[in-house]
């Protein structure tokens, strides 16, 4: 395996839970964490969660505290995928990277990477290359089909058939739509046909766009109030006009006054100035005033004229209940309609081929998608089955079978359905998995299914929590040493209550919980040797004696001793 390109070297919780204050570090290799239950383990398992994008409520804030603070610290390499989605984000290049996430008292939380505020969406998305959790439950998606393709689907080859299944479905799902909206377009019978021909002759014969229906509009308002119009202009002119006692001679009267004054005060030549640009708008407004007294029409027949256009025009909007201005769009309607039921046969028979054809992409790469699930599955089946002997499941069998029905609705996942059959015992028949197994017999299936499915190509950091339940003896033995193997060069942590998971570690701290008269708090302690052997004493037998400790002992240098054998095999 590739040395580590990631790790998680410190974790700082504040405030969270029962935890007010705690700094943790954290080491390459295999970790284990222990403590008494109850004593707190998972809250540390919580926290990182939280830190990698989880869900985070009001409720896992400190009691008396304001908001919840944890922060995650890792080193990276150059080479390591965070590293590039960071450079790709802007959001720093060294070698370390550090996530912070606060969770206010009203529910809302922030995230930073690298002191830059993000999304929940980022921390997720860079989570997902930095650390891979699995809780205690995560056995029970082993039994969902959506999990269960997902472990095939993660190869390659499965990979790539599956994209082309989904481009073709697609496309599939758009051609459904189309007929589907066709078919909601009711056929038309002939006399449909020539009603709809006679309503757009009347409206091209009347309609108006809407400029030119305003224009009417005006054209009437302005001849129906004509009279009035015509006094209001006659008289206007005269008030201009009339030879002295007009605004216009009044104007030249004064001007006439004041100019041989005007270099005696600034005040009088600007005052002249503005007469005389009154004066010269008043010209204006009267030959305005005179176009338009020449321009009224007081034609009665012109009036009647309108008015019958007018009323025609309202009336062909009541029929087609729109406002007379809209009636041009009401034409561009039913002419693309009597348009659309002329082609509305070929344009189905057109969709239907390419139905054809879309499905038979899709159900030729269903085919080649099942095939290549077929491989994956038996090679997986083979992996899990051979993990399930190191793992205290001897003749145990695990199958992942496979039925393809080219016959069954195309989906985004193809056309298989899949059913794990295992046997956890040998000479019993493989039979469904969440019926067969049992909850420690689950874990054990899950963790190999894990190392199995993963080819090796784990997340930089690997944390379980309590993987181990349910099993004990050589059994967890093994367990641990597969955990150890998982963590190679690069990290795995792991909840556990198993003295015989946790001598494989090659670190270990504990977890503690500490309750005062006022408060309850979480204290974490990183082992010495001296210490180790105690800690592990106790979770053999839940005292420490002279017995217990010489047992821890032997199991610690049993385990050293193995280590020592495996790093020289290989």
């Amino acid at each position: 395996m590739l040395a580590s390109l990631a790790m998680l070297s410190l974790l700082q919780i504040r405030n969270f839970a029962i935890i007010d204050a705690l700094d943790v570090e954290l080491d390459p290799g295999f970790t284990a964490i222990s403590g008494e239950t109850g004593a707190g383990k998972s809250i540390l398992v919580d926290a990182l969660g939280l830190l990698l994008g989880g869900r985070g409520e009001a409720g896992v804030i400190r009691g008396g505290a304001e908001r919840a603070e944890l922060t995650a610290e890792f080193t990276l390499e150059t080479n390591s995928a965070a590293f590039d989605w960071l450079r790709e984000a802007g959001l720093d290049d060294s070698d370390t990277c550090v996530l912070r996430r606060h969770i206010g008292s009203n529910g809302r939380s922030r995230g930073w990477i690298n002191g830059t505020a993000v999304t929940l969406t980022q921390l997720q998305e860079l989570g997902e290359t930095l650390v891979e959790i699995h809780g205690q439950n995560e056995h029970i998606r082993l039994t969902q089909p959506g999990e269960q393709f997902r472990l095939l689907d993660g190869d390659p080859a499965c990979a790539q058939s599956l994209a082309e299944v989904e481009k073709h479905f697609v496309k599939l799902r758009e051609i459904q739509q189309a007929i589907a909206a066709l078919e909601q377009e009711s056929a038309l019978a002939p006399g449909d046909v020539d009603l709809l021909n006679y309503q757009i002759q009347e409206l091209e014969s009347q309609a108006l766009a809407p400029a030119a229906f305003a224009e009417i509009e005006s054209q009437h308002r302005l001849l129906a109030r004509g009279g009035d119009v015509v006094a209001a202009l006659e008289s206007a002119l005269d008030h201009l006009e009339q030879e002295e006692s007009g605004v216009t001679a009044q104007l030249r009267a004064a001007l006439h006054t004041l100019r041989r004054h005007a270099a005696l005060d600034p005040q009088i030549a600007n005052a002249i100035k503005v007469l005389e640009e009154t004066s010269i708008l008043c010209e204006e407004a009267r030959s305005s005033l005179q176009a338009a007294h020449a321009d009224v029409d007081l034609s009665p027949q012109k009036l009647a004229s309108l008015e019958k256009q007018l009323e025609s025009l309202h009336d062909l909007g009541r029929k087609h209940r729109v406002e007379p201005e809209h009636l041009q769009d009401v034409l561009h309607q039913l002419r693309e309609r009597v348009a659309g039921a002329a082609t509305r046969h070929q344009r189905e028979q057109d969709l239907r081929k390419a139905l054809a054809e879309i499905t038979s992409q899709y159900r030729a790469a269903a085919l080649n998608l099942h095939r290549a699930r077929e491989s994956r599955a038996q090679t997986l089946s083979r992996e899990v089955t051979s993990l399930l002997q190191v793992l205290g499941m001897e003749g145990g069998t695990f199958e992942m079978r496979l039925e393809y029905d080219a016959n069954v609705t195309p989906s985004r996942r193809g056309d298989d359905r899949i059913e794990i059959l295992v046997s956890a015992n040998p000479g019993i028949p493989p039979g469904p998995l969440k019926k067969v197994a049992s909850g420690g017999e689950l874990s054990r299936i899950s963790l190999a299914v894990k190392v199995a499915a993963a080819g090796g190509q784990f997340a930089p950091t690997q944390v379980f929590d309590e993987v181990d339940a349910g099993i004990g003896g050589a059994t967890a033995s093994s367990v641990g040493r597969l955990l150890r193997s998982v963590a190679g060069n690069g990290q795995a942590l792991c909840v556990t209550h198993l003295a015989q998971v946790a001598v494989c570690a090659d670190h270990q701290f504990t977890v503690t919980k500490l309750t005062g008269e006022r408060e309850t708090r979480l204290e974490t302690r990183v082992l010495d040797s001296r210490q180790r052997v105690d800690e592990i004493a106790r979770m053999l037998s839940g005292t420490l004696s002279k017995q217990s400790r010489a047992h821890a002992s032997e199991l610690l240098a049993s385990e050293t001793s193995a280590k020592m054998s495996e790093v020289s095999f290989s």
